[in-house]
């Protein structure tokens, strides 16, 4: 059995194709998911990827659900930090369960799961954590200072404790995806549809699975000299 990833939010869009995707590399994946049971036994019984139900916005949660995965498949190598929710509205009306909820989750979330993880990876000598942020964590976005303001957090998160975990062989690092091809996405109107990809310099959208292969890179050995960087995957849209 390869070294244990654990992905939160790992049954759908993004996180589904970056599960699929480690356990294809040999990685024995835990795919952790929040609230839809409908579509977590539709994933485990189409990929055979065991899944785990908890809020990462819930620390108490987080613990009994490491515990959980550890005692089912062993001690967690690989952290990816997937899980998010949108709750989009103009700051004006904006109320504190808005932002709440998006700070809970996308922001609360990173520091709840990986406090579950830090310790054993520091014992053993080895780690990989990946928080996948986004594009709008760079740049800002209208109707999203919630959002914007987590994901800008993740980057930051990763920075800290990458120069912490960096002589005890854990490497942190970030993702900021553009305007993926998921679900979400594809759902809107195709009139906004289009005007997001007329913005994208590649003229098209980003696959799952880019964002999935971007993550076994970071987890692989191969990158174990790189750590607190954040890597844009976003087709030429914003650049750093």
């Amino acid at each position: 059995m390869g070294r244990v990833a654990l992905v939160t939010g790992g049954t759908r869009g993004i996180g589904a194709a970056i599960s699929t995707h480690l356990k294809a590399e040999g990685y024995a994946v835990a795919a952790n998911y929040a609230g839809n049971d409908e579509a977590a036994a539709a994933f485990t019984k189409e990929t055979g990827i065991p899944t785990f139900k908890w809020s990462v916005a819930d620390y108490d949660a987080c613990k009994a659900g490491v515990a959980e995965v550890e005692a089912a498949l062993g001690p967690v190598e690989v952290l990816v930090n997937n899980a998010g929710i949108t709750r989009d509205t103009m700051f004006h009306r904006m109320t504190p369960e808005h932002w709440n909820a998006v700070i809970g989750t996308n922001l609360n979330g990173v520091f709840n799961m990986t406090h579950q993880v830090w310790n054993g990876m520091r014992d053993r000598g080895f780690g990989r954590v990946i928080q996948i942020s986004s594009i709008n964590g760079q740049k800002g976005q209208m109707g999203q200072a919630n959002y914007s303001a987590a994901k800008a957090g993740d980057i930051g998160f990763t920075k800290a404790l990458a120069q912490e975990g960096a002589a005890k062989g854990i490497t942190v690092n970030v993702i900021c995806p553009g305007y993926i091809g998921t679900d979400m996405v594809m759902a809107v109107p195709e009139k906004v549809r289009e005007s997001i990809i007329a913005g994208i310099p590649v003229g098209r959208l980003g696959e799952p699975e880019e964002i999935a292969r971007c993550v076994a890179f970071l987890a692989s050995d191969t990158a174990g000299f790189i750590t607190g960087s954040t890597l844009t995957a976003n087709g030429g849209q914003y650049l750093t």
